[in-house]
C-alpha cells in the first residue's frame, strides 16, 4: 500500500485487527465502506513545489512524478535547468531516469510535462502562490526551523514538509509514515518533518520491540553510507575534524541524533535509546546495528516473529523482513524504510539482543516523503468533507 492514497488510519486500523476481527463479513463490510468513502474524497491531485533538487529533492521527484495523485509544480534551486535535467536525467546510484527529460530557458520538461525552474535565494520570494503550490518538500538542508520553513508559507505554499530533522522540534512535528503519521493535525501542523532517513528506519523496529516485549534501554550504531556533505579528499572541517577526511578512503566515526529523535514519534520511548554512526565508502544504502534489553523476556526467536507479523501487517510496505544471506547492494532500491534481517541478530540472553535491519538511505526515505504528503493531503481532505 506504501505509494498510493491508501495508507491511511482505517487501512493500517484494520491491519491490526486480530485475525478473527479481520475474518468477521460485518467488520471487512464497515471498514471497506469507509475506505471506498476515502477513496471518493481523496483523488483530487496534490500540487507539489521542491526547493533544493539535490540527492533526496531529485528522487522525491522521481518517487513521486508517475503517481496520478501528484502533480509537480515548480523546482528552486539555484542550479540552471539544463543541469538538473541532467541530474535528473543520470544518476549513477539509480540509474537513468526511465522517461524522458529535456530541459528549456525557464524549466525542465519530463515525459511531457514541464516544471517551471525558479533561482531564488529567499524561499519567502518564491512564487509558490503564483504556481498553485499545495504542499513544498524542503530539501536543500537551510530550512529546518520553523521560522525558515514558515517563509514557504508566506510565499503561498499550504503546507511544508522538510526532508530532514527539525531544529525546532517544540514547534515542528515530527511524522514518519506507519510509525506515528496518524496524529497529523489539518488545522495544526502547516509544517512538519519527515525525520531522517536512519530515524525511518529505526522507528518501526524500535516500535515492533516496544510494542511487543517491552523496550528497556538501547543503543544504535547506522553504518551509513557515504553522503554529499563529505569530501572526496582530506580537508578542513570546522566542527566535526574527521568528517572532514576522505569519504571514499576511510571509516569514520561520526555522531547522530536519529535515536534519539525516535522519542519524537514513539514519546514511551525518551531517554531509552541513543546512538552513534560509522560513515563507509558504499554509495548507497546503509544498515542500522540496535543492541538492545527488553523488560519482558523473551527470545530471538519470538522477535523475528514479530518483525515478520509486522512486516506482513500493520506495518506493509514500511518494514520488510528477510532470512536471505543478502548484503548491502541488495536493498538498493528498495522503497520500504527498514528490512529487518532475520540472518543477522543476536541473542546473548532472554533480555539483551541484537537486531540489524537495512535501509536504501536515499530511495527508501525519498519515497517515504512522498507517501507522507499523499497521507497528510488525505486527511486534509476528508476533514474538509
Amino acid at each position: 500500500m506504501a505509494g498510493t492514497v491508501t495508507i491511511s488510519s482505517v487501512t493500517l486500523k484494520f491491519t491490526r485487527l486480530n485475525p478473527v476481527l479481520q475474518g468477521n463479513k460485518f467488520v471487512r463490510l464497515y471498514f471497506e465502506a469507509i475506505i471506498l468513502f476515502q477513496r471518493r474524497f481523496v483523488l483530487t491531485k496534490l500540487k507539489v513545489g521542491i526547493n533544493g533538487f539535490g540527492r533526496i529533492g531529485r528522487l522525491v521527484l522521481r518517487a513521486g512524478i508517475k503517481n496520478p495523485n501528484i502533480e509537480f509544480v515548480g523546482i528552486n534551486d539555484l542550479v540552471p535547468p539544463d543541469n538538473l535535467a541532467y541530474l535528473l536525467k543520470y544518476d549513477s546510484t539509480h540509474g537513468r531516469y526511465d522517461g524522458e527529460v529535456t530541459a528549456t530557458e525557464d524549466g525542465i520538461v519530463i515525459d511531457g510535462h514541464f516544471i517551471p525552474c525558479v533561482s531564488v535565494r529567499n524561499p519567502a520570494e518564491l512564487p509558490w502562490g503564483k504556481l498553485g503550490a499545495d504542499y513544498v518538500v524542503e530539501s536543500t538542508g537551510l530550512f529546518t526551523d520553523y521560522e525558515g520553513a514558515s517563509k514557504h508559507l508566506q510565499a503561498g505554499a499550504k503546507r511544508v514538509v522538510i526532508s530532514a530533522p527539525t531544529k525546532e522540534p517544540d514547534k515542528v512535528r515530527t511524522l514518519l509514515v506507519g510509525v506515528n503519521h496518524e496524529i497529523f493535525d489539518p488545522s495544526k501542523d502547516l509544517i512538519v518533518s519527515n525525520a531522517s532517513c536512519t530515524t525511518n528506519c529505526l522507528a518501526p523496529i524500535a516500535k515492533v520491540i516496544n510494542d511487543n516485549f517491552g523496550l528497556a534501554e538501547g543503543l544504535m550504531t547506522t553504518v551509513h553510507a557515504m553522503t554529499a556533505t563529505q569530501p572526496t579528499v582530506d580537508g578542513p572541517s570546522k566542527k566535526d575534524w574527521r568528517g572532514g577526511r576522505g569519504a571514499a578512503q576511510n571509516i569514520i566515526p561520526s555522531s547522530t541524533g536519529a535515536a534519539k529523535a525516535v522519542a519524537l514519534v514513539l514519546p514511551e520511548l525518551k531517554g531509552k535509546l541513543t546512538g552513534m554512526a560509522f560513515r563507509v565508502p558504499t554509495p548507497d544504502v546503509s544498515v542500522v546495528d540496535l543492541t538492545f534489553k527488553t523488560t519482558k523476556a523473551t527470545s530471538y526467536k519470538e522477535i523475528c516473529a514479530a518483525m515478520k507479523a509486522a512486516a506482513e501487517g500493520s506495518l506493509a510496505g514500511i518494514l520488510g523482513y528477510t532470512d536471505e544471506d543478502v548484503v548491502s547492494t541488495d536493498f538498493q532500491g528498495d522503497r520500504r524504510s527498514s528490512i529487518f534481517d532475520a540472518g543477522a541478530g543476536i541473542e546473548l540472553n532472554s533480555n539483551f539482543f541484537k537486531v540489524v535491519a537495512w535501509y536504501d538511505n536515499e530511495w527508501g526515505y525519498s519515497n517515504r516523503v512522498v507517501d507522507l504528503m499523499l497521507s497528510m493531503a488525505q486527511k486534509e481532505q476528508l476533514a474538509a468533507v
